[in-house]
């Protein structure tokens, strides 16, 4: 693969700790991301906000203000993780699709290839930049713009199931589902935009638990265990 988007969700991100930050757990990930760049794979990333602040988490904030303090919470995860990153030896930038001063720089198509060609991890922060979007639609979307081959769904969860396996011990895995039954049976891999932009962009998705062992570099490169997305 040449260029691929991961989305690692902020819950993945605080490890057991549930909110905040899981230093080891994000330095596995660095070190699995060093590997596929200096194999000369161009990884592009999106963090979701889970581990500080999800859009519905107050009955009492506007749900506009609310998704505000959502995508600022993906910029402070984008943040971290890439000083991470970096502190193992990569580069980094991110992009916002609006300003934060110096802390990023401006979204656009051409900015982030440039990076990409230079060798760099692009962290994509600030989903949509607009309220009532997800983060889900904000990684399909980047991922369609900057002409990734994949999406993958780095989760707490090792795959797409065909009901909560935490709630049904006899749930079925998925090893391949299209993104028709995901739609269809409400399967919730990602929200239902991002299905929907997905199928209309022929953007396959993989998802894995991101606890697993190598998992990201299996996806990329080794043994996936987890479910395949089709379109």
């Amino acid at each position: 693969m040449r260029r691929i988007l991961l989305k690692l969700s902020g819950e993945a991100l605080a490890g057991d700790r549930k909110t905040g930050f899981d230093e080891a757990t994000v330095r596995g990930v660095a070190l699995q991301v060093k590997q596929l760049v200096d194999d000369g794979v161009q990884v592009g990333i999106v963090t979701g906000g889970g581990n500080f602040w999800r859009g519905r988490t107050s009955e009492n904030i506007d749900r506009t203000k609310a998704d505000q303090i959502g995508m600022l919470a993906t910029v402070m995860n984008c943040i971290y993780v890439s000083e991470i990153f970096r502190s193992v030896g990569m580069k980094t930038n991110i992009l916002t699709p609006f300003e934060c001063g110096s802390f990023t720089k401006l979204f656009s198509k051409d900015r982030a290839n440039k990076y990409f060609e230079q060798g760099q991890v692009v962290f994509f922060a600030g989903g949509t930049g607009h309220p009532y979007f997800s983060t889900d639609t904000g990684v399909v979307l980047r991922a369609i713009e900057v002409d990734a081959e994949v999406i993958l769904l780095a989760k707490s969860i090792d795959g797409v199931y065909d009901d909560d396996p935490g709630k049904n011990p006899a749930a079925k895995k998925y090893d391949t589902v299209t993104i028709e039954e995901v739609i269809a049976k409400n399967l919730q891999v990602v929200d239902m935009t991002a299905s929907i932009l997905a199928r209309d962009n022929h953007m396959p998705m993989w998802v894995f638990g991101l606890s697993e062992e190598n998992s990201i570099v299996n996806a990329v490169k080794g043994t996936f265990t987890g479910t395949r997305v089709i379109v």
